[in-house]
């Protein structure tokens, strides 16, 4: 397969294809669960009919469903503020395809906890508590309908330790299976050191975040008058460490490149339907 040819399969694998399509339909398990192509809606439940999803649960076709949490924050000059909710939300509208029927995708959390960035102007940030009690809220929702089995997909560093403390009492209070993981969870050190020249992964609106934007979304990306040199000054940023990484992020921003926003992707995708599956099958 040709770059062109590549390039066209990624595309239209983004908007609803199967991964078999970039592999060449070799592996078996990047198909659906269903086989041949699924419109992405039916894995949305917020694009979903009443009628659909009541069907689907009970029916028994619906074993769980993935709540994204992201962030409406800075990432830096030239990224859009809903990289981490879009990125968190897009790995699990693919990962819920290759499980189709099995999985579907809830409303993403799209503001996350950030008061480490609110010195950055756009930042919009919820307290712990208001977090923690709207994932709650929406795995409550999910339980009164029928829902037994939920992944809290997480897009955003600064809900990570909040959700890791917590998803432990929800599913007790609950009585289901509430399980969470960051998306980059299915990054090891040797797969970090193969695609990042920085040798990091996440990284804050750097190498990865930026690759990821370029071959999913890259009409979030704006260069257009980014001068990170001359904007320095006046960003006034409090934490002076912060300010240092800020700017080796800025840096490393431009090593980024589609390929390997689409490589980090595709194991991202892998590895979360992965993890649905160990939780579906109990």
């Amino acid at each position: 397969m040709n770059y062109i040819s590549y390039r066209r399969a990624f595309i239209r694998y983004l908007t609803g294809g199967s991964l078999a399509a970039i592999s060449g339909g070799a592996a078996a398990d990047v198909e659906p669960a269903g086989g041949g192509y699924v419109n992405p809606r039916k894995v949305l439940l917020y694009e979903s009919t009443r009628k659909e999803f009541r069907e689907a649960i009970e029916g028994g076709t619906l074993k769980a469903v993935i709540i994204p949490t992201g962030s409406t924050e800075q990432h830096n000059e030239h990224l859009a503020m809903i990289n981490d909710t879009a990125s968190v939300t897009l790995v699990a509208q693919k990962a819920a395809l290759l499980l189709y029927p099995k999985v579907m995708v809830a409303t993403p959390v799209s503001v996350g906890i950030s008061p480490h960035w609110m010195d950055r102007k756009g930042t919009l940030s919820l307290k712990k508590e208001t977090f923690l009690a709207v994932v709650f809220d929406i795995c409550e929702s999910l339980q009164t309908h029928g829902v037994k089995n939920i992944l809290v997909l997480n897009g955003h560093g600064g809900n990570v330790a909040p959700l890791r403390q917590s998803a432990p009492e929800f599913a007790r209070k609950l009585g289901i299976r509430i399980e969470t993981n960051s998306y980059w969870d299915a990054y090891t050190p040797e797969i970090v050191k193969k695609y990042m020249t920085s040798g990091r992964a996440p990284g804050h609106a750097a190498e990865f975040e930026t690759s990821f934007a370029m071959a999913a979304f890259p009409e979030r990306i704006h260069w257009e008058g980014v001068d990170y040199e001359k904007i320095k000054p006046l960003l006034r940023i409090k934490d002076p460490k912060s300010a240092v990484q800020e700017e080796e992020f800025a840096r490393e921003a431009k090593l980024a490149t589609t390929a390997k926003g689409e490589a980090m992707i595709d194991i991202a995708v892998k590895w979360t339907a992965g993890r649905l599956r160990q939780i579906c099958e109990g």
